[in-house]
């Protein structure tokens, strides 16, 4: 799976979280930009790992902050399958 159906894919899934409508690209954080609060983000990272049957641990999700780092992960991980 290459990182642009990846990012296809995430997009779809960020659209219901993501309240503000804020414009996504890889720069943009979801702390900050975004606002998740940690309930979000475990709804939404379950979300991801449904669709890509994948696991993210909470050490991985510690280091992704940006969505382009999760894209980025994801398609790694996907790869590995």
């Amino acid at each position: 799976m290459d990182r642009t159906e990846v990012d296809s894919r995430t997009r779809s899934i960020i659209e219901p979280f993501n309240k503000k409508g804020v414009a996504i690209t890889d720069a943009t954080t979801f702390a900050g930009d975004l606002e998740f609060d940690s309930l979000t983000v475990m709804d939404f990272v379950a979300a991801i790992e449904d669709e890509f049957d994948i696991i993210i641990s909470m050490n991985q999700q510690a280091e992704i902050e940006t969505y382009g780092n999760l894209v980025d992960a994801v398609t790694a991980m996907a790869a590995d399958k």
